[in-house]
């Protein structure tokens, strides 16, 4: 994203604990704004092709808007017009004196396809951003045109990465330091807020998503679930998923979690291809 850390003055003060800066909605940096999403400041970054369909990537747990830079360059290309959030203590976003859930940012993300947005979006989620993705479009079909799943799984049962997970719960050093410098490069609050972020992300990991797949089945929008041959989904979980979704689509692609970093030239035109048309459902000769 282009670099740009100018400020300009607005009103609606940062809502947050920590905040090593003083931000306001209207603040500019990094290319993206700060917008008020109900009492809570939140970045964002809109690119793209103004009149095409709305497009929302939602980023994944201990992420932000940076992880789909290969995205927004070729989803801005297919002439989408794409908005990228960060969530609550993620990215740009200072956080907030509150433990984080799965429902409560599903709730913001609706707040703010509702306040920003403000009309029908296709949603393309990644990692906890898929679950967020599939459960807006269950609770607010108005809001949601087309979905993209990536690399996600709806309950324990889809987990096949347990080697991370043991490395999170005992807060391996080396990767405790990768999230950190992540972190810091980008949060408005102080450095030492970061083993606050820690310990918030990692009970959310370790306590879901629990969500039945049966749950999905009145999702009608046209879904695509797109699995990494390697990654930390179990492949049976997304084809289930995508075989309970009515107008359900499974894609394999190879690669591992980090699939629309390593592969975005597969990725890329997969995602615009399917957001501009389903794909034929039956063949006859």
């Amino acid at each position: 994203m282009p670099e740009n850390r100018s400020a300009s003055s607005s009103t609606g003060a940062a809502h947050a604990v920590g905040t090593a800066h003083t931000i306001h909605a209207g603040d500019t940096v990094d290319g993206g704004s700060y917008v008020d999403v109900d009492g809570n400041l939140m970045w964002h970054f809109c690119g793209g092709d103004p009149a095409g369909a709305p497009t929302v990537l939602l980023h994944g747990a201990f992420a932000s808007a940076a992880t789909w830079g290969a995205q927004i360059a070729g989803l801005s290309d297919a002439g989408l017009r794409l908005h990228v959030p960060e969530l609550t203590g993620h990215g740009h976003s200072p956080d907030v004196d509150a433990d984080w859930s799965m429902e409560a940012m599903t709730a913001q993300t609706i707040a703010y396809l509702e306040s920003v947005v403000g009309r029908p979006a296709h949603l393309v989620g990644w990692s906890d951003g898929a679950v967020r993705a599939l459960l807006v479009a269950r609770a607010r079909p108005d809001l949601v045109s087309r979905v993209v799943l990536m690399c996600h799984y709806m309950n324990s049962d889809g987990r096949a990465a347990a080697g991370f997970f043991d490395r999170l719960a005992a807060r391996d050093p080396a990767l405790v330091e990768f999230l950190r410098e992540g972190y810091q490069a980008e949060s408005p609050d102080r450095p030492d807020h970061f083993d606050e972020i820690y310990r918030k992300s990692e009970a959310l990991l370790r306590d879901g998503p629990e969500y039945p797949l049966a749950e999905f089945a009145t999702v009608t929008a046209p879904t695509l679930v797109l699995a990494a041959d390697r990654g930390v989904v179990r492949l049976e979980h997304s084809l289930a998923l995508a075989r309970t979704l009515p107008n359900g689509r499974f894609a394999v692609l190879p690669g591992t979690h980090i699939l629309p970093i390593e592969a975005p030239d597969l990725v890329n035109p997969l995602v615009s291809s399917f957001l501009a048309a389903e794909p034929p459902r039956e063949w006859s000769p």
